[in-house]
C-alpha cells in the first residue's frame, strides 16, 4: 500500500470514528433533544482547540456476540483543548455507541485523560450520557468504574473536576460525578439515580418515573446532588465555561485576575436603608450581593437547594471570591441541615483552590425541632463550623443584622480565624434574640407579676433594655471581635481593601494526614 493509500485510509478511519454509532443513531440522539458527544465538545471548547486521544480504541470483549460489533472510540470521546485560552481535559460519553455503556477500554480512555490532567495541573470536565456498565463485560466494566472513582478521589482538591449530566447516569455511574466538585444537569433530558424506577417498584412498591426519581429539578431542589440546572445542554455548557472563569487551574495557582472597570470606591446609598427597621422583616440579600460585586455579576451555586443560604462566585476588583450569605427572605435565614451541608462543601472547595471567602451574616440561629435534631443538625451544623475553622484562605465577614448564638460562631466569626470582620450599624450580636433572652433572664420576675398589663409593660421594657445593650455591634467591637463598624454604602470598598491586604496571607495548620470532618 502506497503512502497516498495509507493517507486515504487514515482519513476514512477518522471519518468513521467521528460518526460514532452511525448516522441513524445520531439522528435518534437529536430527536431526543440531545447533542452528540462531539457536538458537546465543540460547543465547550475554544474553536479548533480540541486535540483528541484514542480515536481508534476498540473494545476487547467477545462475549454475547460483541466481537462482531466494534466501533472506533468505543463510546467515549477524550482529549484536551482550551476554554478562554486555558487548558482543560475532557471526556464526553457517546450514547450512539452501545448506549454509551462503559467497557474496560472505555474506562481506560477516561483514566488516561484524568491522569494527564493531574500530571499537568488542569481541570477535568466529564460529560455523562450513558446507559451504565456494559453488562457483557461483567467485572472488567465494574473495575473500570472503580479505577475512575479512585482518580476522582486523588484529584479532589488538586484540580477542579466538573461533571455535566446530559442524559442517563444510573447505578454505579453516579458516583464519579458525585465525587467531583460541581454537577450540571439539563432539564428534561438528564437524570441520575442509584436504582431505576423498575427496581424501586419491585423493592418498595413505589411507582415513580425517571424524572420524578432523579431528574434535574429533583436533584437541584430536593437532594442537592446537582449544583446547576440548565434549560438545555447549550446553557449547561455555557455555565461550565462561566464557572471555570472563576477557578484556578489547580490547587497551586490562583484564579485568573481580570480587568475591572467597576470603580472600587463606588458607593451605593441604597445599602444605607436596605435593612428594615423592624428586625423581623425580611429582605433579599441578593440585592446586597449584586450591589457590592464587580458589575453586579454573581454566579450562584445550588440556587434551588437550601435557599436559606446563598453561595456562589463573584469578583471584587477582578479577584475571584467565594460568597456565602444568609438569606433572610427564606426561613428568616436560619441555618438548618441542608444549608449547613451546602455552605460547608462550598467553603471547603474555595479553601482547596485558594479562593478567598466573603461572608455576609444575618442569621437568627439554627432551626429548632425534632426533624432537625433527629436528622443530625448537630453533626451537619458542625460541618460548616469545621469548614470555616479549617479554611486558611483570606476570610472577610460582614455582619449585616442578626448574628445570634452558635450561628454567630459558625458564620466565619473572628474566633474561627476570620481575618477581617466588619459589621453594619444594624448588626445585632448576642446569645439569642430579645424575647427569648428575657424569658430566660427575667423568668422569675415575670412570674411574680400578677397583673397582666404590668407584666406586659415589664417585658416590653426589659426587651428594650436588652436591645439597647445587644442590638448593635459595639459590644463585640469593644472586644475586638469586630474590626470595624462600617457604613453600608462603603461595603464594596472595604471588602476590596481587606482582600488586597490579605493577598499574601500565609497560615499553617498543625501537621496531620488529614482531618476527620464530622460526616
Amino acid at each position: 500500500m502506497g503512502n497516498q493509500e495509507k493517507l486515504k485510509k487514515l482519513i476514512d478511519l477518522r471519518a468513521t470514528a467521528k460518526l460514532g454509532g452511525g448516522q441513524k443513531r445520531i439522528d435518534a440522539q437529536h430527536a431526543k433533544g440531545k447533542l452528540t458527544a462531539r457536538e458537546r465538545i465543540e460547543l465547550l471548547l475554544d474553536d479548533a482547540s480540541f486535540e483528541e486521544f484514542d480515536m481508534f480504541v476498540q473494545h476487547r470483549c467477545g462475549n454475547f456476540g460483541l466481537d462482531n460489533q466494534k466501533f472506533y472510540g468505543d463510546g467515549v470521546v477524550t482529549g484536551q483543548g482550551t476554554i478562554d485560552g486555558r487548558l482543560v481535559f475532557v471526556f464526553s460519553q457517546d450514547f450512539t455507541v452501545f448506549g454509551g455503556s462503559l467497557s474496560e477500554t472505555y474506562a481506560q480512555k477516561i483514566c488516561k485523560v484524568m491522569d494527564m490532567a493531574m500530571k499537568v495541573g488542569a481541570p477535568i470536565i466529564g460529560i455523562n450520557d450513558s446507559g451504565g456498565a456494559r453488562i457483557q463485560e461483567g467485572v472488567t466494566s465494574l473495575a473500570g468504574y472503580t479505577e475512575i472513582f479512585e482518580r476522582n478521589i486523588l484529584a479532589s482538591g488538586v484540580i477542579p473536576q466538573i461533571s455535566a449530566i446530559f442524559g442517563p447516569c444510573a447505578g454505579g455511574a453516579v458516583y464519579s460525578p458525585a465525587l467531583t466538585d460541581f454537577i450540571i444537569m439539563s432539564k428534561d433530558t438528564s437524570y441520575m439515580f442509584v436504582t431505576g424506577p423498575k427496581v424501586v417498584k419491585t423493592v418498595t412498591g413505589e411507582v415513580v418515573n425517571e424524572e420524578q426519581l432523579g431528574g434535574a429539578t429533583v436533584h437541584g431542589s430536593k437532594s442537592g446532588v446537582t449544583h446547576f440546572i440548565s434549560e438545555d445542554e447549550r446553557e449547561g455548557i455555557s455555565i461550565i465555561r462561566k464557572l471555570l472563569s472563576y477557578l484556578p487551574q489547580n490547587n497551586l495557582e490562583d484564579a485568573p485576575l481580570t480587568i475591572c472597570n467597576d470603580p472600587i470606591d463606588r458607593l451605593d446609598d441604597s445599602l444605607n436603608s436596605i435593612i428594615p427597621d423592624n428586625a423581623n422583616k425580611p429582605y433579599d440579600v441578593k440585592d446586597i450581593i449584586h450591589t457590592i460585586v464587580d458589575d453586579g455579576e454573581f454566579l450562584e451555586v445550588h440556587r434551588n437547594y437550601a435557599a436559606n443560604i446563598i453561595v456562589g462566585f463573584a469578583k471584587f476588583n477582578g479577584m475571584s471570591v467565594g460568597l456565602v450569605a444568609n438569606q433572610p427572605k427564606y426561613l428568616a435565614g436560619v441555618l438548618d441541615i441542608n444549608a449547613s451541608r451546602k455552605a460547608a462543601r462550598f467553603v471547603r472547595f474555595c479553601d482547596a483552590f485558594n479562593i478567598p471567602i466573603v461572608t455576609l451574616v444575618d442569621v437568627p440561629g439554627f432551626l429548632p425541632g425534632t426533624t432537625q435534631e433527629y436528622g443530625g443538625i448537630i453533626i451537619h451544623g458542625a460541618k460548616l463550623l469545621f469548614a470555616y475553622g479549617e479554611a486558611t484562605v483570606p476570610k472577610v465577614t460582614v455582619v449585616l443584622r442578626k448574628a445570634y448564638g452558635g450561628a454567630y460562631c459558625v458564620m466565619a466569626s473572628k474566633h474561627l480565624r476570620g481575618d477581617i470582620n466588619y459589621a453594619w450599624p444594624s448588626a445585632e450580636i448576642a446569645v439569642m434574640g430579645p424575647k427569648g433572652a428575657i424569658e430566660v433572664l427575667d423568668s422569675r420576675k415575670i412570674a411574680e407579676i400578677e397583673d397582666q398589663q404590668k407584666k406586659d409593660e415589664f417585658i416590653a421594657q426589659a426587651e428594650e433594655d436588652y436591645k439597647e445593650k445587644f442590638a448593635n455591634p459595639y459590644v463585640a467591637a469593644q472586644y475586638g471581635y469586630i474590626d470595624d463598624v462600617i457604613e453600608p454604602r462603603n461595603t464594596r470598598f472595604r471588602i476590596i481593601r481587606a482582600l488586597q491586604g490579605l493577598a499574601t496571607k500565609k497560615v499553617t495548620s498543625p501537621a496531620k494526614k488529614h482531618s476527620n470532618l464530622p460526616l
